[in-house]
């Protein structure tokens, strides 16, 4: 039997018709590699050969008897791949405009919770806005329930390949169904694990405290992260509806890798330094950037020191200043890697199964119902802003894959948005190339591309301040 970890459990219970906790990623795909023409009927039948024996694509959740714990993963015995790979067409003339319209429409729908959590639309009739050649573009989604960042990419190995006619990277992997379990053994767990929460609740308390208690000594060194609860007032920090927008852009990880190395910096240092410019600029175009800067919540994969066997999502997060307060791209790094490099250490000093160890304690209906009140009450407006965005950044592959044979041109990686936070940045590389989503609620954001276009304008502000550095430096 799979149970879903406190964490997992968690976005179902965070869900609402609002704020919709499903990931997404746009692909756009060159079917000129593929080894036949393509067909959707042909892409079909491929999806299914090769996610009909992965328990992921495969399994639904299900509930336990009065909501007592956690629900667990069973495996849907009457999968079928029609209910969940679609074909749609862009209406003419088929571009980047018509693109983000679609899939931001598609990425407001709620998946079926009665089916395995996912689902593909491949659309076709594509024309990059630059480019002759049609192509087709995989809007993908899937609970996060399922996946966090690092496991998401994962997946596509059993979906993806290094060669055009080659089989998925995945294959071979030694794969386990779900158990479907009886009520009885269900509720028997349930009542049990309910009896062991004191003792749980025990063990979590006194490493907690003792957090606390480092944090405050930290922030009087100054050497700890940034705080929640800290972050200026905007536009996009609110109550959020169920509309959302979506806006896509490109970025060269060569030119990101120059400015990292001339520098001393991190990849992330970098992106986190481009973001923290592009939503400058985006804010003083409005009239609206805060005196103070804003503040993001960065997710981190504890995948590699987490102790915990079970559970999709192996995340916890830190808080950083993204120096939307200082107008110099160079300056705003240089505080960005100090702030970083504060922020791992602090982060460091907390035990990677923090994150999951407190969710367990998270119930099914006393959840659901608090985030309801919430959003109904509209709260998020009437408390300090905890944090301004989520921004992720996922290290992708460094090389062509290729999906069902096409290779994949581009791959735009999108987060869920919050009550209180309703802009969300996931920036992804792709065989030399990073590629930046943004997705907003529509009320909060109605223009997502007036943010997403300062992305590029940013890396070549900062290239050429990094640039004018070093040959000042020379001199």
């Amino acid at each position: 039997m799979d149970r879903l970890s406190g964490l997992d459990a968690s976005f179902l219970y965070l869900e609402t018709p609002a704020q919709l906790m499903h990931v997404c990623a746009v692909m756009v795909l060159d079917p000129a590699t593929m080894t036949a023409p393509y067909s959707f009927d042909h892409l079909q039948d491929e999806i299914e050969r090769r996610v009909c024996d992965v328990p992921a694509f495969t399994r639904k959740i299900r509930g336990v008897p009065l909501g007592l714990d956690h629900p667990v993963w069973v495996r849907d015995k009457n999968f079928d791949i029609e209910r969940h790979v679609h074909r749609l067409a862009l209406p003419s003339p088929g571009g980047y405009r018509e693109l983000v319209d679609l899939c931001s429409h598609l990425a407001a729908q709620p998946l079926d919770r009665s089916r395995p959590l996912w689902e593909m639309w491949v659309i076709e009739g594509y024309r990059p806005d630059d480019e002759e050649d049609e192509r087709v573009v995989v809007f993908a989604k899937m609970h996060h329930a399922t996946v966090d960042g690092v496991s998401g990419a994962n997946l596509i190995s059993h979906l993806c390949a290094l060669e055009p006619d080659a089989e998925p990277i995945g294959d071979g992997e030694p794969l386990r169904h779900p158990r479907d379990p009886g009520k009885r053994e269900l509720l028997g767990r349930a009542v049990l694990g309910t009896a062991a929460l004191p003792v749980t609740l025990a063990k979590v308390i006194r490493p907690s405290v003792q957090l606390v208690t480092k944090t405050i000594e930290r922030a009087r060194e100054g050497t700890a992260m940034a705080a929640p609860f800290s972050a200026p007032r905007t536009s996009f920090n609110g109550t959020i509806t169920a509309h959302r927008r979506i806006a896509l852009s490109d970025m060269s990880l060569d030119e990101i890798r120059e400015i990292k190395k001339a520098t001393g910096t991190t990849v992330n240092d970098v992106v986190l330094t481009i973001a923290g410019g592009a939503l400058r600029a985006y804010l003083d175009e409005r009239g609206e950037l805060p005196s103070s800067s804003l503040l993001a919540t960065v997710p981190v994969s504890v995948r590699g020191s987490s102790r915990r066997e079970s559970g999709a999502n192996k995340v916890s997060a830190l808080f950083t200043k993204l120096g939307t307060d200082l107008d110099d791209p160079l300056e705003r790094l240089g505080k960005l890697a100090e702030r970083n490099r504060n922020a791992k250490d602090h982060h460091n000093a907390i035990s990677a199964d923090a994150l999951q160890d407190w969710a367990e304690f998270a119930a099914p209906r006393t959840f659901g119902l608090a985030v309801r009140t919430y959003a109904n009450l509209r709260l998020a407006e009437k408390h300090p802003v905890v944090h301004n965005l989520v921004i992720s950044n996922v290290p992708g592959p460094p090389v062509p894959l290729y999906f069902m044979g096409a290779r994949i041109a581009a791959l735009y990686p999108l987060g869920p948005v919050f009550h209180g936070a309703g802009l969300n940045i996931t920036v992804m590389s792709n065989a030399g190339e990073v590629h930046v989503g943004v997705i907003a609620c529509r009320e909060s954001m109605p223009d997502a591309d007036a943010l997403a276009r300062h992305f590029p304008a940013e890396l070549e502000r900062l290239r050429k301040a990094v640039s004018g550095g070093s040959r000042a430096g020379a001199r």
